[in-house]
């Protein structure tokens, strides 16, 4: 499957950690990999500033006069027009709902809490959708029952990020309604290796395994 829709949002995973979800906007999160002509993009969401997540050229390629990134300050710090969130900040941009969520290593020093990377908790057309950035399992995240995710987009690549174990438990403190994996495979220089039929097979929810840009 190339593209899962739910209430008429639809969810393309690009690769790695890149999302395109649209309806009558075009959402991108983290466009590290992208189409040879990509659609122009109304909202940018970016996680954190490593080269994987934040790929300027990319980002480039997306912008029209009126396209917005968010963000936390070490990526909006080099975009005229974009918004600056802190963990748990709230915003509603372009009638889109956003909740900023923590994102950190616990254990690594990859992606450490004191930095504020972002997960991001986006309300698009009554979809709730969590794409956690680069992270490990974080006892945050049991505070995302309450917020009734619809479709979390959960890292299971492990190094930088959970791991499939990780990402099990993951399921389990937020109770999403559908689970979509990424932040695994080969992408450029970057190659994480998961057991995804293991990962499909012991979630407690549906795990939809999206074909993404070129394979």
């Amino acid at each position: 499957m190339r593209v899962f829709e739910i209430k008429n949002v639809k969810i393309e995973w690009l690769g790695h950690a890149s999302f395109r979800i649209y309806n009558d906007l075009i959402l991108y999160f983290d466009p590290y990999i992208l189409d040879t002509n990509p659609k122009k993009a109304d909202l940018i969401f970016v996680s954190h500033d490593h080269f994987d997540h934040k790929d300027d050229e990319n980002i480039k390629k997306l912008m029209r006069e009126d396209t917005i990134i968010v963000g936390p300050e070490c990526v909006t710090k080099d975009y005229k027009n974009s918004i600056t969130l802190k963990p748990y900040d709230e915003r509603e941009v372009k009638g889109v709902k956003i909740k900023a969520f923590p994102s950190y290593n616990p254990q690594k020093p990859f992606h450490p809490k004191e930095k504020e990377y972002l997960g991001f908790i986006v309300n698009f057309h009554n979809v709730k959708i969590y794409h956690p950035g680069d992270t490990e399992l974080i006892e945050e995240m049991k505070e995302l029952r309450k917020e009734n995710i619809d479709v979390a987009l959960l890292p299971i690549g492990g190094t930088y990020v959970m791991d499939v174990d990780q990402a099990l438990k993951a399921i389990e403190y937020i109770l999403p309604k559908y689970v979509i994996p990424m932040h695994f495979g080969k992408w450029r220089n970057i190659e994480l290796k998961a057991d995804v039929e293991r990962f499909k097979k012991e979630s407690k929810v549906e795990v939809i395994v999206l074909k993404p840009l070129g394979k």
